[in-house]
């Protein structure tokens, strides 16, 4: 079974602890597949994530369209997936994920299920859930039904 760490976050606040926490815990990892509802907050993580590798530019959902690219205070290039609003694979295809998911840099994708046969085998799931208010945030690797 795969290691699989999880977050209990109560103010939005502590996101950045959680994503220090969460990059320290994968390391190695560059493709990070944000799994949730809509309003769950996968935004406003992936924000927190960005801030902690130092982005230069405010991360912001790329929505309409579908990636934006940040740049850290290092020159390192980190790039943030929206497919929420794609109608088919093609437009993946055109957009030319090869080049982003397998560049070697941070890739953070909402929306994943969008996509997910395109989705390379190392992609870290990150699922996240509205528990009363308090958002349960679970990250790793694991068998199919795990999370």
């Amino acid at each position: 079974m795969g290691r699989i760490k999880e977050f209990h976050v109560a103010d939005p606040a502590e996101l950045e602890n959680v994503a220090r926490s969460l990059l320290d815990g994968f390391p190695n990892q560059r493709i990070f597949a944000f799994f949730g509802p809509m309003g769950v907050g996968k935004t406003t993580f992936i924000q927190a994530v960005c801030r902690v590798l130092g982005a230069s530019d405010h991360a912001s959902s790329p929505t309409f369209s579908i990636v934006n690219h940040y740049m850290t205070h290092t020159g390192e290039s980190l790039y943030h997936f929206d497919f929420y609003r794609i109608k088919s694979m093609d437009e993946a295809f055109d957009l030319g994920y090869e080049d982003y998911f397998y560049s070697g840099n941070y890739c953070f994708i909402e929306w994943p299920e969008k996509v997910e046969s395109l989705l390379p085998d190392d992609c870290l799931e990150v699922h996240m859930q509205d528990d009363h208010g308090r958002r349960i945030i679970r990250a790793g690797k694991s068998p199919a039904g795990v999370f």
